[in-house]
Protein backbone atom coordinates (compact mmCIF):
# COMPACT_ATOMS: atom_id res chain seq x y z
CA UNK A 1 0.00 0.00 0.00
CA UNK A 2 2.81 2.19 0.70
CA UNK A 3 4.37 1.56 -2.95
CA UNK A 4 3.76 4.99 -5.13
CA UNK A 5 1.19 4.21 -8.09
CA UNK A 6 3.46 6.96 -9.63
CA UNK A 7 6.24 4.25 -10.25
CA UNK A 8 4.00 1.78 -11.79
CA UNK A 9 2.37 4.51 -13.90
CA UNK A 10 5.93 5.68 -15.40
CA UNK A 11 6.64 2.00 -15.86
CA UNK A 12 4.02 1.44 -17.26
CA UNK A 13 4.28 4.22 -19.82
CA UNK A 14 8.22 3.01 -21.03
CA UNK A 15 6.22 -0.15 -21.96
CA UNK A 16 7.01 -2.52 -18.94
CA UNK A 17 4.29 -5.63 -18.93
CA UNK A 18 2.44 -6.28 -15.47
CA UNK A 19 4.43 -9.17 -14.69
CA UNK A 20 7.35 -6.57 -15.59
CA UNK A 21 6.19 -4.33 -13.53
CA UNK A 22 5.73 -7.00 -10.30
CA UNK A 23 8.99 -8.26 -10.74
CA UNK A 24 11.18 -5.16 -11.41
CA UNK A 25 9.07 -2.60 -9.57
CA UNK A 26 7.13 -3.78 -7.09
CA UNK A 27 8.69 -6.62 -5.85
CA UNK A 28 12.30 -4.53 -4.67
CA UNK A 29 10.82 -2.44 -3.08
CA UNK A 30 8.49 -5.08 -1.02
CA UNK A 31 11.20 -7.09 -0.16
CA UNK A 32 11.88 -6.15 3.67
CA UNK A 33 8.72 -5.87 4.26
CA UNK A 34 8.26 -9.42 3.04
CA UNK A 35 11.79 -10.40 4.72
CA UNK A 36 9.80 -9.33 8.55
CA UNK A 37 6.70 -11.36 7.58
CA UNK A 38 9.08 -14.49 6.80
CA UNK A 39 11.06 -13.90 10.29
CA UNK A 40 7.60 -13.14 12.15
CA UNK A 41 5.58 -16.19 10.53
CA UNK A 42 8.38 -18.73 11.10
CA UNK A 43 9.44 -17.51 14.94
CA UNK A 44 5.13 -17.76 15.19
CA UNK A 45 5.13 -21.61 13.48
CA UNK A 46 8.51 -22.68 15.33
CA UNK A 47 6.96 -21.55 19.05
CA UNK A 48 3.79 -23.20 18.18
CA UNK A 49 2.92 -25.55 21.19
CA UNK A 50 -0.87 -26.60 20.92
CA UNK A 51 -0.93 -27.98 17.90
CA UNK A 52 1.93 -29.96 17.78
CA UNK A 53 0.58 -31.51 21.06
CA UNK A 54 -3.23 -32.05 20.04
CA UNK A 55 -2.52 -33.73 16.28
CA UNK A 56 1.34 -35.51 17.23
CA UNK A 57 0.54 -38.84 18.13
CA UNK A 58 3.35 -39.82 19.83
CA UNK A 59 6.11 -38.52 21.53
CA UNK A 60 9.31 -39.27 19.04
CA UNK A 61 6.92 -36.70 16.91
CA UNK A 62 7.07 -34.06 18.83
CA UNK A 63 8.25 -30.63 18.11
CA UNK A 64 11.10 -28.82 20.20
CA UNK A 65 8.73 -26.89 22.66
CA UNK A 66 6.34 -29.15 23.30
CA UNK A 67 9.49 -31.99 23.63
CA UNK A 68 11.09 -29.62 25.80
CA UNK A 69 7.75 -29.04 28.26
CA UNK A 70 7.99 -33.12 28.59
CA UNK A 71 11.11 -33.14 30.22
CA UNK A 72 9.36 -33.37 33.62
CA UNK A 73 11.68 -35.94 36.02
CA UNK A 74 9.26 -38.27 38.51
CA UNK A 75 10.15 -35.95 41.44
CA UNK A 76 10.33 -32.20 40.02
CA UNK A 77 11.36 -30.61 37.01
CA UNK A 78 15.14 -30.50 35.50
CA UNK A 79 15.53 -27.07 35.08
CA UNK A 80 19.01 -27.66 33.54
CA UNK A 81 18.19 -29.92 30.93
CA UNK A 82 14.81 -27.35 30.45
CA UNK A 83 17.28 -24.41 30.18
CA UNK A 84 19.93 -25.93 27.83
CA UNK A 85 17.04 -27.78 25.35
CA UNK A 86 15.16 -23.86 25.24
CA UNK A 87 18.80 -22.56 24.41
CA UNK A 88 19.64 -25.08 21.36
CA UNK A 89 15.60 -24.70 20.12
CA UNK A 90 16.30 -20.54 19.84
CA UNK A 91 19.40 -21.31 18.38
CA UNK A 92 18.03 -21.72 14.69
CA UNK A 93 15.86 -18.62 14.76
CA UNK A 94 18.10 -16.96 16.24
CA UNK A 95 21.07 -17.13 13.69
CA UNK A 96 18.22 -16.96 11.00
CA UNK A 97 17.67 -13.15 12.62
CA UNK A 98 21.17 -12.60 12.50
CA UNK A 99 21.65 -14.00 8.69
CA UNK A 100 18.08 -11.39 7.82
CA UNK A 101 18.92 -8.77 10.32
CA UNK A 102 19.52 -5.84 7.49
CA UNK A 103 16.02 -6.81 5.67
CA UNK A 104 14.54 -7.22 8.94
CA UNK A 105 15.45 -3.64 10.55
CA UNK A 106 14.56 -1.74 7.33
CA UNK A 107 11.03 -4.05 7.32
CA UNK A 108 10.22 -2.99 10.66
CA UNK A 109 11.51 0.71 9.67
CA UNK A 110 9.60 1.33 6.71
CA UNK A 111 6.36 0.18 8.05
CA UNK A 112 5.62 3.61 9.63
CA UNK A 113 6.83 5.62 6.70
CA UNK A 114 4.55 7.55 4.57
CA UNK A 115 5.49 7.57 0.96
Amino acid sequence: MSIPVDLEEAARIDGCSRYGIFWRIILPLARPSLAALAIFTLVWSWNDFMWPLIVLPSKEMYTLPVGISTLVGYYGRDWGMQMAGAFLASLPVLILFLFFQREFIKGIAMTGLKG
